[in-house]
């Protein structure tokens, strides 16, 4: 059996995230749910972004990845802001960004939020692009999971892969997007690959 969700496979998938962000030709880009910043420390190698505002509620979080960032020359420090603040809430200083990302955070959210994230996220932020992934519940058992058991214990849900593509294309159709859906990491015949991949086109 495999690891529980492997270093490598996290590594992926940031670098995949920033790769499709950064060819995107984005210079203003959100990165909701932030977390430690770890997604942040690729943006922030790349000068072609002008600002990235990385912004999670959990204060915690934000600490380390803030000490994560310290050290970024005056130049690159001065385009990044983090923000202490859920994405379920409207934000209208964040609307009109080029590109946002959501790297496994959605699964953190209660089910019944998910509306608020559409509303916010969707309806009013409206980044030209987002690119957001998930883990695949199929796949957990190629991880020795038991069934039910998420990958983390503050995951609220982990969803299959069709139902990952019935709510992300409800929020493309209703919103003016196109989505494109793919996937990371290994692939198995069976129960696809380990991570969800929804790209977000207005």
């Amino acid at each position: 059996m495999l690891d529980l969700e492997t270093h490598d496979l996290h590594q992926e998938r940031l670098q995949r995230v920033a790769t499709l962000l950064k060819a995107s030709g984005a210079r203003r880009v959100l990165d909701l749910g932030c977390g430690s910043g770890r997604l942040l420390q690729y943006l922030m190698r790349e000068p072609q972004y002008e600002r990235v505002v990385g912004l999670e509620l959990d204060g915690e979080l934000l600490a380390q990845a803030k000490l994560l960032l310290e050290n970024l020359p005056g130049s690159r420090r001065e385009c990044l802001e983090l923000v202490c603040a859920s994405y379920t809430e409207p934000h209208p200083a964040l609307s009109g960004f080029e590109a946002a990302a959501m790297v496994e955070t959605i699964e953190h959210v209660l089910p019944e939020k998910l509306s608020a994230v559409e509303q916010a996220v969707f309806g009013e932020m409206r980044p030209s692009l987002l690119i957001m992934t998930t883990p695949n519940r199929e796949y957990n058992p190629l991880y020795d999971m038991e069934p039910g058991e998420l990958r983390d214990a503050d995951h609220k849900f982990e969803w299959d892969r069709a139902r990952f593509r019935e709510w992300v294309s409800g929020v493309a159709w209703r919103n003016g997007y196109r989505v494109t859906i793919s996937g990371i990491g290994d692939w198995d015949p069976e129960f696809g690959q380990p991570t969800q991949v929804a790209r977000f086109e207005r």
